[in-house]
Formats: structure tokens, sequence, C-alpha cells
């Protein structure tokens, strides 16, 4: 990471604390570990993401990982959806203050236009693998291009074999580097699995 990287995302991580008085942005535990546990876990991304790429963060919360890869990445262009206007305000401050240019849709995932153009899907700590693929499915048939990079933890492997009961698709494991137990997931050529019912 850069020293312009890392003091972009120093000044996000003052005004996040700042905020956590008010809002419930990030776990009470995990305040005191919030550079390792939040911002270095969603940075380990950048490298994985093309250049001049268009990023879709579902469920953005605090702006994990997708704000972190904005701040890291002028080049790509990054669009945080999320429901919560509360948290919505807060990544419109942090974007503002770090002059971080990101866009940012206050709506649920479900009502965001599938003619959206994007190149990579992320979510972090939102939902289970076969619910991210609900999601996102009307995207990944209109560009099966798509790539998605989901963080998950230690039940990751139940994940995966759930979701394959539903949908069948191309997965990369990539270890985290910021916790053993914890995956990067990175799926590409998603499609409906009709051979399997519940």
């Amino acid at each position: 990471m850069t020293p312009e990287q890392t003091e972009k995302l120093q000044h996000y991580l003052t005004i996040l604390t700042k905020w956590q008085n008010t809002i419930n942005l990030i776990g009470k535990s995990t305040i005191d570990e919030a550079w390792e546990r939040h911002f270095l876990d969603s940075a380990q991304l950048e490298p994985l993401i093309p250049q001049n790429a268009k990023i879709m963060d579902i469920g953005s919360g605090a702006g994990f990982p997708g704000l972190v890869l904005a701040a890291m990445r002028p080049d790509i262009s990054v669009t945080l959806v999320e429901s919560d206007g509360r948290k919505c305000a807060f990544l419109s401050s942090v974007s503002r203050e770090t002059s971080t240019k990101v866009k940012i849709m206050p709506k649920r995932i479900e009502d965001v236009s599938r003619e959206t153009s994007i190149d990579i899907i992320t979510a972090r700590a939102l939902a289970s693998v076969v619910k991210l693929l609900d999601y996102c499915w009307d995207f990944t048939q209109n560009n099966p291009d798509i790539t998605l990079l989901l963080m998950k933890g230690e039940k990751y492997e139940e994940e995966i074999i759930e979701a394959q009961k539903h949908y069948r698709f191309s997965i990369e494991t990539i270890q985290s580097a910021t916790h053993p137990d914890a995956k990067i997931l990175k799926i590409k050529n998603v499609s409906r699995e009709t051979s399997k019912t519940e």
C-alpha cells in the first residue's frame, strides 16, 4: 500500500470512528481492530481488480470493501448499493472528505436496474453464497463475463455446497491475508442448476 493510499484510508478510519458513536457501522468488538479487521481485509481485493473496472459493491454498509477499493484505485468506477439511509449519509461523507469518487445507490439490490453496466460484484458479510447468487442472478445473465468477489468466513465450504444445489459456476478460492479461516471466493460463469432439486 502506498503512503497516499494509507493516508486516505487512515482519514476514512478517523471519520468512521467519529460516526460510530451515533450509528452502528461496525461491530463494537471490532472497533479497536478496525484497521486490520475491516480496512486491510477489504484492501486485499485490490490486486484482483483489473484496470478501469466497473464495480458494484452490494450491501456496502460502512463501505467495506467497495469504498476502500475506490479510495485505493482512482482508475476504477465503484457503485455502492446500500438501503440504509444513515449509512448512505456516512458513505457520502467519507467520499467527500477523502476526495474519493463513488456512486451511492440508496436502495436494495433487488431494486437496482439490471441494465447497470458492471464488471465485478463485491460483497462482504452480507449473506450466504446462494443468497448472493440469487441477488446477482439477473446481472450475471445480462453479462456472462461478470466476476463475483465474495469475502467469506469459516463456513465457506458449507455455503459453496449449498449454492451448488441451485447454481453452476466456476470458482477460485483465495486464502484471506487477514484471517486463517477466511477466504475470498472468485466466482464466474454462473448458470442455474437444473438437474438437482431440493
